[in-house]
């Protein structure tokens, strides 16, 4: 693929800074020998986000689709037992999805405010590994075992 600069077109630079989708490949992956959270990598996050995004918004538009076509009266109280479940484990995994896209949200306005991808609670980097597999993640790997660990002893309490 060849990569246009684009910095003569209008808005092309933000300060002195090169908008990154301008020069972001297709195939472009992040690596560990680029300097961390680069305006490249910024913009392969922004762009996973976003499309994980849009995946969930149109999933949960075929969940509503599907609740309201499902909403009739079935006679066979068996049939209408289990059409019941059916629709409480979709609300259920349309709950789930809901407060995903409000971390994918929290995951882009940390990209705008220049803190995502360092843990927060060392400031440390998160690795582009961990944040390949989990874009929304907000801790490294090791404090959120720390975390986790916490939590289960005071679970067992």
């Amino acid at each position: 693929m060849t990569l246009i600069d684009n910095a003569d077109q209008p808005g092309a630079h933000e300060g002195n800074t090169m908008k990154a989708e301008n020069f972001l490949p297709e195939d472009y992956r992040p690596a560990e020998d680029e300097p961390f959270m680069n305006d490249r990598q910024l913009e392969y996050f922004r762009r996973k986000l976003l499309t994980w995004k849009a995946e969930l918004m149109d999933d949960s538009k075929n969940t509503i689709e599907g609740l309201q076509d499902s909403a009739r009266a079935v006679p066979d109280i068996a049939d209408r037992a289990s059409e019941e479940t059916d629709r409480a484990l979709e609300l259920r995994t349309r709950d789930r999805q809901r407060k995903l896209v409000a971390k994918i949200d929290s995951a882009l306005r940390r990209i705008d405010e220049g803190e995502y991808g360092y843990c927060e609670v060392t400031g440390e980097p998160i690795s582009l590994k961990r944040l390949d597999a989990r874009p929304i993640a907000t801790m490294s790997l090791e404090a959120q075992e720390r975390h986790e660990r916490r939590e289960k002893v005071h679970r067992d309490d």
